[in-house]
């Protein structure tokens, strides 16, 4: 499995750690992820330090969990992600619709 869930013990924080490569071959792992997410998240973390790798289907993906979690209201970190992977977030312009730590 390349997608981990893990949510806090109040229900409020869900992690979705991404593992290897993140792109279309993990769509339905990473939209179950925050689809089955308790009602009570209000943050999404996707840890991204084992990722590996980051395609363009990658970047829809954490778009359609950004609206999931309520667009321009929500609450989603990227964290530990590797220089190249920052790279991408940084010319994609994901600082503007994401915190990145």
């Amino acid at each position: 499995m390349s997608v981990l869930v893990a949510t806090s013990q109040d229900g409020k924080q869900t992690t979705i750690r991404v593992k290897g490569r993140f792109d279309f071959s993990t769509h339905q792992e990473f939209r179950g992820a925050y689809e089955h997410a308790p009602a009570t998240t209000t943050v999404f973390v996707v840890d991204l330090r084992e990722a590996s790798y980051l395609d363009s289907s990658a970047l829809g993906m954490l778009l359609l969990l950004r609206d999931h979690a309520g667009g321009d209201t929500a609450q989603v970190k990227i964290i530990n992600c590797n220089p190249d992977v920052r790279k991408i977030l940084t010319i994609s312009n994901f600082e503007q619709l994401f915190t990145i730590q």
